[in-house]
């Protein structure tokens, strides 16, 4: 019979270890910490947001289905019939605008959702302007800016 030194060195030599740290496109996952960090700012992540996020970068720009994100990250083999899935993506997006990283969880038109970490490339090389415009739809019934007749943005000084 083996002894227990045995056994772990065994043990040791066959594991595959999971990877302290996980790069979810211009984010930083800590498995230790069980959050992510953008330029030195930790996101504050709840262990399941981080669980979704963590398992969408093990696969970036893969498909994952409601289904199956359901059965590996919530462990349920059934669908509940709830929105849980949505509403964990929908505050992992809010956390990752902070940042102006939303575009990073994609919905994937057949279903599911996904890492986009090439998207990122193409919304960095976008000027402040175009982003300022694209965000625009988010800052309804702000007051510190205005338009001019000719579309453009003014900014109104803040006080």
């Amino acid at each position: 019979m083996p002894t227990t030194a045995e056994l772990r060195s065994a043990f040791l030599a066959g594991a595959r270890m999971m990877p302290r740290h996980l790069r979810a496109g211009p984010v930083l996952l800590d498995l230790f910490h069980r959050d992510g960090s953008c330029d030195g700012t930790w996101l504050g992540l709840h262990p399941r947001e981080f669980e979704l996020l963590w398992r969408l970068a093990e696969s970036p720009r893969q498909r994952l289905s409601r289904r199956r994100l359901l059965s590996e990250v919530w462990r349920i083999d059934h669908d509940p019939q709830t929105n849980r899935v949505e509403v964990h993506v929908a505050r992992v997006r809010a956390k990752l605008r902070t940042f102006g990283l939303s575009w990073l969880l994609a919905t994937d038109p057949a279903g599911g959702y996904l890492l986009d970490a090439d998207a990122g490339a193409m919304m960095q090389e976008e000027t402040p302007a175009a982003q300022h415009s694209l965000d625009s739809y988010l800052r309804i019934g702000d007051d510190k800016q205005t338009f001019s007749k000719t579309g453009e943005i003014d900014a109104i000084p803040l006080e």
